[in-house]
């Protein structure tokens, strides 16, 4: 498999949140390199270097995290931008391997506020726990920065 493919034959990872934000707010975040780069792959103990988004199908992402003495990048293309339901990526932390998995993001209007669904297909199985934790605090950091903004 290249490190372009999906191996979506792995269980996918599904995370959901509600926000007390509009969807186009919520959807908004994701793309705004600003906004991204306060909560998206941020760690509490980390600081952002720098943020890089090119919002458009087939544009790509990256963002670098300082954590301690080294540098975290996560890169990613854009497969699918439909304002304000759904955005689609692939995703790769090349320290920790090369291999790409996609990233779905299905947002859906409340009376107050919506629902955000985030599907991540291909974890391996040993990186599940950790990955679902990661995406738990990163949509904790985005409702958290939806609040400020």
């Amino acid at each position: 498999m290249s490190a372009n493919e999906i191996d979506s034959s792995k269980n996918p990872l599904i995370v959901k949140r509600i926000f007390d934000a509009p969807a186009e707010r919520v959807f908004d975040a994701w793309l705004d390199s600003d906004a991204a780069g306060r909560w998206l792959f941020a760690t509490p103990g980390g600081k952002m270097h720098s943020v890089k988004i090119d919002p458009q199908v087939g544009g790509e992402f990256e963002f670098i995290d300082n954590r301690g003495d080294e540098l975290t990048r996560h890169i990613g293309t854009y497969l699918e931008i439909d304002r304000p339901r759904r955005l689609v990526f692939t995703f790769a932390v090349p320290q920790y391997s090369e291999e790409f998995t996609k990233v779905t993001i299905d947002i859906v209007p409340l009376d107050s506020g919506c629902e955000l669904t985030l599907t991540h297909e291909g974890v391996l199985p040993e990186w599940r726990e950790s990955t679902f934790d990661g995406w738990t605090m990163i949509l904790n950091g985005l409702a958290e920065n939806l609040t400020k903004a």
